[in-house]
């Protein structure tokens, strides 16, 4: 899984940097994306097949600390690029007159900088408070954890029942900010689809949409199985859902996100 997630991220990386037709503003995006899915999947799968190859389960405290922090920090820049994806869609599909205006070569590249650096300046710091609190908040249940790699609901499952609740105001923040990004996706896509169901021409609607679902269906994949594992009620909660819900929302995007975008994509499927 880990090696189709670096081949498939890497054709996608190398095809865009290599080919000047698709020097544009969203394959521009794709390839901010995919370096970001090879980080996240980086951060986690190589450390659990080490363990696996050398049959142990261990990580030092501050290699788990680090992979915490760094995983987190990722995840929050995914999510901001896919925020400035969905404004990338908007403009294409609702203002394709002012699209070269508004989504010029220097809009793009403030636009991704602004993503990461939302991501440095807001993922980065509220990572550093998840990492810090967590890791300060004595353990009670041992030292195992069930999972493939160090994962926030995970590591309070062992901690004190009353130390946690400072945690959760920490989530409640991170929480606010997603519901931010997801109601401008949202709320783009509401008007996307205003915009496509007046279109008269069937071939028009047609196309107009297949440039939207890859992002819709990777963004709805990601936000659902991140925010149920973060959420979820621990009376539903087992080992088995758990390890599912981690590799949906932490390894299965990385993998299918240059297959989303490239099945039924004509111009990447030529330049790869």
């Amino acid at each position: 899984i880990y090696l189709a997630a670096v081949l498939g991220n890497g054709l996608i990386i190398t095809a865009i940097t290599s080919n000047h037709h698709l020097h544009t503003p969203m394959y521009f995006f794709l390839l901010n994306l995919s370096l970001l899915d090879l980080g996240s999947i980086s951060t986690t799968v190589p450390k659990s097949m080490s363990n696996s190859l050398w049959n142990t389960r261990a990580i030092s405290y501050m290699g788990c600390a680090a992979q915490v922090s760094v995983f987190l920090f990722l995840v929050a820049a995914e999510f901001y690029l896919l925020t400035v994806m969905a404004y990338d869609r908007y403009v294409a599909i609702c203002q394709p007159l002012h699209y070269g205006t508004l989504l010029g070569s220097r809009a793009c590249v403030h636009m991704a900088a602004a993503a990461w650096g939302a991501a440095w300046g807001g993922g980065f710091l509220s990572s550093l408070m998840h990492t810090a609190n967590t890791f300060s908040i004595p353990l009670c249940h041992g030292n195992a954890v069930d999972q493939f790699f160090c994962e926030i609901p995970q590591i309070l499952k062992l901690c004190c029942s009353h130390s946690y609740l400072k945690e959760f105001g920490f989530i409640g923040f991170s929480l606010c900010i997603l519901i931010g990004c997801f109601a401008f996706i949202m709320l783009s896509y509401v008007q996307i689809f205003r915009a496509v169901l007046r279109i008269p021409s069937e071939q028009g609607r047609h196309k107009a949409f297949s440039t939207c679902l890859p992002h819709l269906t990777v963004v709805s994949l990601f936000i659902s199985t991140a925010v149920f594992s973060y959420l979820k009620p621990t009376s539903i909660s087992s080992q088995s859902l758990d390890l599912v819900v981690a590799v949906l929302y932490a390894v299965v995007p990385p993998v299918v996100n240059p297959l989303i975008y490239s099945m039924r994509n004509v111009e990447l499927k030529n330049a790869l």
